[in-house]
């Protein structure tokens, strides 16, 4: 298996796949995972690349999920190597998308391999959700998948996404959820006015302060056993023509909740127009929903990988919601369990994004452990 994974890794970061370019990282995979018995559908739309593969009708289902793609490499002259060379330097496997994801990837492959070379009559079903469209709008990617196994009523038993998980050391974290993001874009309405007859005017910037102020006040709940407070924060604000001496006629702020399961989408926008109404602010206000929450409790999931993270890695991994979203907020829609594990987050998306070659060799072992404790071989 160590030489396997770290092959299968070099393969993947080698192509040039920048969201949504696939740059034949599916085609490899598929031919692959055909080869030791998937059946595969690809599910292709506005230039992104994904595909659902299936081996076994019976359940359980277990399902191993990730994205292909990777973010742009930012300016090469500050990259120690080529991005998309894969290079061995002090134990570091080197290039883009070497902890997200393509390492995780290429330990998903290793480890259903040879899990299958043991294996080749296991019981239940094992399914790979894979997409292009993670690190972009993810519009096309892993939802319109999604959509086509719940037309048809299929659904997933347990489901490892995997995303790097661990902070400081190696197996430390794995992700039961994540929180909900909700967008606001509020316009607070004034009149324009000459700024030395402030008489003629209504700065919608000093109506809206008191506001803004108590909305960054506001306790929104306590959270609860698995999610954090949730927070209110703005993330622009923008007003005035530009000229030094008009009064704005309006004021326009973009603000973002990151919120768990004590408060839902319905109660944190009633409270916020509650209080805006509070303080007699003539206003427009528009929502988007980014993400709802998606929680997994201790169960067969959590208690499988937390052992086999156990057996290999030597240490008790902590349970978190915390970080951005991820594309388990989808497949949360159809599976009973989803958890996120993979490797040490620390260089993603950075200049020399590098993984661990014995966190490769490790998280290979923790999927197929997982995978065995789960199908009961």
């Amino acid at each position: 298996m160590p030489s396997k994974v770290l092959d299968h890794a070099r393969e993947l970061i080698a192509r040039r796949s920048v969201t949504p370019d696939d740059a034949g990282c599916q085609d490899w995979l598929i031919a692959r995972l055909q080869a030791i018995g998937f059946s595969v559908e690809t599910v292709n739309q506005g230039g992104v690349n994904n595909f659902w593969a299936r081996r076994g009708t019976n359940a359980p289902l277990v399902c191993f999920a990730g994205h292909t793609d990777v973010v742009p490499t930012g300016p090469l002259e500050q990259w120690s190597s080529d991005p998309f060379l894969p290079v061995e330097r002090d134990g570091q496997l080197y290039g883009r998308g070497a902890a997200d994801m393509k390492g995780s990837i290429a330990a998903f492959l290793a480890a259903v391999e040879d899990f299958l070379a043991e294996h080749p009559e296991h019981p239940g079903s094992i399914a790979w959700l894979i997409t292009s469209d993670e690190e972009g709008p993810a519009i096309d990617g892993t939802v319109r998948v999604v959509e086509m196994l719940a037309a048809r009523h299929e659904r997933i038993d347990a489901c490892i996404v995997g995303e790097p998980t661990c902070n400081t050391t190696f197996g430390d974290m794995m992700k039961n959820g994540r929180r909900g993001s909700l967008h606001g874009r509020l316009r607070v309405k004034g009149i324009q006015a000459h700024i030395a007859y402030p008489h003629l005017g209504k700065n919608p910037v000093h109506l809206a302060a008191p506001a803004i102020a108590e909305l960054a006040a506001t306790v929104w709940d306590d959270g609860n056993e698995y999610f954090p407070p949730t927070t209110w924060q703005i993330s622009n604000m923008h007003s005035g023509t530009g000229a030094a001496n008009v009064i704005p006629g309006h004021a326009d702020i973009a603000f973002n909740f990151r919120f768990g399961t004590a408060s839902s989408v319905a109660c944190l926008q009633a409270r916020v127009t509650v209080l805006l109404d509070r303080h007699a602010l003539e206003y427009d206000l528009e929502w988007e929903i980014g993400a709802r929450p998606f929680l997994t409790p201790r169960g067969s999931l959590v208690e499988a990988l937390s052992a086999a993270i156990q057996e290999v890695a030597g240490i008790v991994p902590e349970l978190s919601t915390t970080g951005g979203t991820s594309d388990g907020r989808f497949i949360a829609d159809i599976a009973d369990q989803v958890v996120e594990f993979g490797p040490i987050n620390a260089s993603i998306h950075k200049i020399d994004e590098h993984v661990g070659v014995d966190e490769l060799v490790q998280l290979a072992r923790i999927y197929r452990r997982t995978l065995e404790k789960l199908l009961h071989v």
